[in-house]
């Protein structure tokens, strides 16, 4: 497992409006190849946003994020962030990670 960590600069809707507003992506992020999950990740303070993400392989987590880029980038996004880290399994379970 992989994990994909992105956040970006944010002066949208945040809480219900938010949800409300992304719904249709939030659909369409679910039907990503290789995605397991996503936690949608936002904060009103530092006006940022973003979410972490998991994929059962490295190749489906780099077309997602060169896509997602894109796609972010095309609403006006700049300064995007990312990273991406392997997934410790045996320790994650230990400490309920939601992932098993």
């Amino acid at each position: 497992m992989i994990l994909l960590q992105i956040d970006f600069p944010y002066s949208g809707p945040v809480g219900k409006e938010m949800a409300e507003a992304f719904d249709d992506l939030a659909n369409s992020i679910a039907k990503e190849k290789g995605l397991m999950f996503k936690i949608w990740t936002e904060n009103r303070e530092t006006k940022e946003a973003g979410g972490i993400y998991m994929f059962e392989d490295l190749s489906s987590l780099d077309a997602y994020l060169e896509m997602h880029t894109k796609r972010l980038e095309g609403f006006g996004v700049t300064n995007i962030r990312s990273k991406t880290f392997e997934v410790n399994e045996a320790l994650s379970k230990i400490t309920k990670a939601p992932i098993f």
